[in-house]
């Protein structure tokens, strides 16, 4: 019995030195650190901090829905090559928390959202993970992330100090802009109504009324009474849009619609929000300013006018 164990202990060591020379192999052409980025948004925000300094890179793809994402092989791999990764936390990535867990005790892995002043608390230890909708909210975020990976990779510290104040400047620049731009819409028609509430953030910092059929997660189920509700709502408040998502099924908000149908009254559909994920690379929509602005132009356009 002991000389079996002792053959399988030797089989674990070979395995492992076999998994860990796969890892080597993979990052043997890397002459820089590599942060994982679980989101678009994140990897964005990671990419303008980082420079030519990293090699950063998204784990999901845009059009993916980060409450519903589940990690396959290939992004498994990504995880456990990666030296650093960034995720948002507040539960946003919640089937890739254990993951993230594991990967903790071998790795820095820093969540950008957590601890961050004015979250908004759904309830006694749950918070609205959508913090990117507050453009004020995000830019606190990459200071934090900034002072994480100055700490992380010291010798560039300063580096990355500079470019995430030149990064912060821009969002300064694009939150006064969108202030300048909710301001367009008469204030009795600043509502926004979209499938799951994604924009509860935006509409506390711009002054819109928000209302979602889901929760704040895409897990979250809606039934006939919901429907109801939010029909009810549209009818009495003459609501004139209602806003799909680009990463979100539009099967209920079409339920919305029929229901609005058969009371008589018309909703359109105003457009195509980027909620839990951005547009594609090589987009303007593929960088956070610019699914900012196309949210917002979206918006303004399907409710300012009369």
């Amino acid at each position: 019995m002991r000389s079996i164990h002792i053959v399988f202990a030797a089989l674990l060591g070979i395995w492992a030195c076999w998994s860990c020379q796969r890892t080597t192999d993979r990052n043997a052409g890397r002459t820089k650190p590599y942060i994982l980025a679980t989101t678009g948004m994140i990897a964005d925000m990671m990419q303008h901090i980082a420079g030519d300094s990293a090699d950063v890179e998204a784990l999901m793809h845009p059009g993916v829905d980060p409450h519903l994402y589940k990690a396959s092989q290939g992004d498994l791999r990504k995880l456990l090559d990666a030296d650093f990764i960034f995720y948002n936390g507040l539960h946003l990535e919640g089937k890739l928390g254990s993951i993230l867990a594991k990967q903790k005790r071998v790795k820095p892995v820093i969540a950008v959202g957590e601890g961050l002043p004015g979250l908004i608390s759904i309830n006694e230890s749950t918070y609205d993970p959508h913090i990117w909708f507050d453009v004020s909210l995000w830019k606190a975020a990459t200071r934090h992330a900034m002072q994480q990976l100055a700490a992380l990779d010291s010798s560039n510290a300063a580096y990355y100090r500079a470019n995430a104040q030149d990064y912060i400047s821009q969002l300064d620049t694009l939150d006064a802009w969108v202030h300048a731009q909710i301001n367009t819409i008469q204030p009795r028609r600043r509502v926004l109504i979209t499938a799951h509430d994604a924009f509860s953030y935006f509409g506390r910092a711009y002054g819109v009324e928000v209302r979602g059929l889901q929760g704040i997660s895409t897990l979250s189920e809606f039934g006939l009474q919901d429907v109801s509700a939010l029909v009810d709502y549209i009818v009495d408040h003459q609501i004139p849009a209602v806003f799909v998502e680009s990463s979100v099924s539009d099967r209920s908000l079409k339920a919305v619609l029929a229901g609005v149908q058969q009371r008589g009254r018309t909703v359109h559909i105003g457009g195509s929000l980027f909620s839990d994920a951005m547009g594609a690379p090589g987009t303007p929509e593929g960088t956070y300013i610019g699914m900012v602005k196309h949210n917002v132009n979206t918006i303004v356009k399907a409710l300012a006018g009369e």
